[in-house]
């Protein structure tokens, strides 16, 4: 199992670039109402195909929707492949947290069972991304040594 020691190590950096390629692959489709109308009809005939369920016809206010995180999501997984830092994982693992919440709960409405693919990617590297910061915060909690007194603050 892939575990990097810190949110700083080469490792951790290499998962957030990662991250960063797969997200402008999945959702580069997302971000134009034409690119959007494929991916729409894509996802639509696999979903009808396999027996996961099918996407509502299109809609001004879906493709919106669709175009704005997309657009969003581009530009985020752009700025983590240019300058990939430690702080730009955390964020990350928040979002993809976000997302898979999001995910699960459309998935609890009748949401097609294909967006089981998107949330089982989702989860992964949101933990990968989010462990080294909760260890490292653990151990900060744990040194006593970084804890100053109530007398010595702004020293």
């Amino acid at each position: 199992m892939f575990r990097p020691s810190t949110p700083s190590h080469p490792a951790y950096l290499r998962v957030v670039h990662t991250s960063a390629w797969y997200d402008l692959v999945v959702t580069a489709g997302f971000a134009t109402p034409w690119t959007y109308t494929l991916v729409h009809d894509a996802l639509q005939r696999a979903g009808d195909a396999l027996g996961l369920g099918v996407l509502p016809a299109l809609d001004p206010i879906e493709i919106l929707y669709a175009n704005l995180m997309g657009s969003v999501v581009v530009v985020w997984a752009l700025l983590r492949i240019i300058n990939p830092l430690p702080v730009h994982g955390l964020f990350d693992g928040i979002a993809r947290t976000l997302f898979a919440v999001w995910q699960a709960n459309a998935l609890a409405h009748g949401a097609p069972r294909w967006l089981w693919l998107f949330l089982v990617a989702e989860v992964p590297f949101g933990v990968v991304q989010l462990v080294p910061w909760w260890r490292a915060r653990r151990t900060d909690l744990m040194d006593t040594s970084a804890v100053k007194p109530h007398g010595d603050a702004g020293r």
